[in-house]
């Protein structure tokens, strides 16, 4: 199989990449080239240089070239689905396309989430704009017939990524014995996957022509508690956990700044459990093996020998410290209210 990544260095992208090389596949990456430093193409990879935000920059950049199937990390609108449309139709033999499971129905009506559940998020503009890149590739499977799989990755994280809102930020406060605000009481149920076993379910479907015309997420099996994903990483630091907990509505208000407010709202603040039946069906292979607890230790080694790639953001910091000091308030303020 010849195979073309569109993006290729990021947390998610760069697994799958190594997991291709892995099974034998003639492997292409085509991105910008600036962005390697952490997660260093695997031997064997051919890179190839275009910007996707310039389209004849990606044209020329594939001028004479063809792919069984082309995996795009990079599409988020339906802008962007229509650019690929026109530039690959009738030139490849797959197209797989990286939605995300945030497009599905918020709030939760039932779980586990399938992929026939309603796609609808009016929270978050990010999901919308899934929704409607996807629409774009339906309606080209249907009209043209381009052979397009849609794959939605739920949070995924690697070893050099937490899947944390504040990033290492947040890591960092926990293992300090830091106090951290988790949104809502905590006990919301959410899926973590890492990148090397969604990786296994994505490299399944290149060049599996079945799933052409197909939707798939591919996520853990494991669902834990917000409250027990940050406990995990203090017993794994070492130090107890010192969580508080504000209500998801009050974060636009309190840090309307962070990019992390709105995806909280619109996402991390609802429980997420999936039924994987159907990567499992197309690809018996994909097993998620790597539980929360072993991706901790993971991403604890990581740090440790990373610590200047790891360490705190002031203005993360900041926010992240901001919330504290508005749960304070909200605590002062309610406690008069008490017979």
């Amino acid at each position: 199989m010849k195979v073309l990544y569109i993006g290729g260095t990021g947390t998610i992208s760069s697994s799958c990449v190594a997991e291709s090389v892995r099974q034998g596949h003639d492997v292409y990456v085509l991105n910008r080239g600036r962005t390697s430093g952490r997660r260093p193409l695997p031997d064997g990879v051919t890179p190839i240089t275009g910007d996707v935000q310039d389209p004849e920059s990606v044209r020329a950049a594939l001028a004479g070239t063809a792919f069984d199937s082309v995996v795009n990390f990079l599409s988020f609108g339906a802008k962007d689905a229509e650019a690929a449309v026109d530039l690959l139709d009738g030139r490849i033999g797959q197209y797989v396309h990286i939605s995300s499971a945030s497009i599905y129905h918020k709030p939760v009506r039932q779980w586990p989430i399938t992929e026939s559940t309603t796609r609808r998020n009016p929270y978050l503009a990010y999901a919308r704009d899934k929704i409607a890149a996807e629409d774009v590739l339906h309606r080209a499977y249907e009209e043209r017939d381009f052979p397009v799989t849609v794959v939605r990755p739920s949070h995924t994280y690697d070893d050099a990524h937490p899947p944390l809102p504040g990033d290492w930020t947040a890591w960092d406060r926990v293992a300090r014995g830091d106090e951290l605000v988790v949104p809502g009481d905590g006990t919301s149920l959410w899926t973590l996957t890492h990148a090397r076993d969604f990786a296994v379910g994505l490299a399944g479907l290149i060049g599996n022509w079945q799933a052409i015309g197909e939707d798939f997420h591919i996520t853990s099996d494991e669902a834990l508690t917000w409250n027990e994903i940050y406990g995990i990483i203090a017993r794994t630091s070492g130090t107890p956990a010192r969580l508080l907990h504000l209500s998801s509505e009050f974060l636009p208000k309190v840090a309307p700044d962070w990019f992390w407010s709105d995806l909280i709202v619109g996402d991390l603040a609802h429980s997420a459990v999936f039924d994987n039946s159907k990567i499992k069906r197309f690809v018996p292979a994909f097993r998620p093996t790597t539980t929360w607890s072993e991706g901790a230790r993971r991403l604890h080694d990581w740090r440790s020998a990373h610590l200047e790639q790891t360490r705190r953001d002031p203005a993360t910091d900041a926010v992240l410290a901001r919330l504290v000091e508005a749960h304070r308030t909200a605590v002062a303020a309610l406690t008069p209210l008490a017979p």
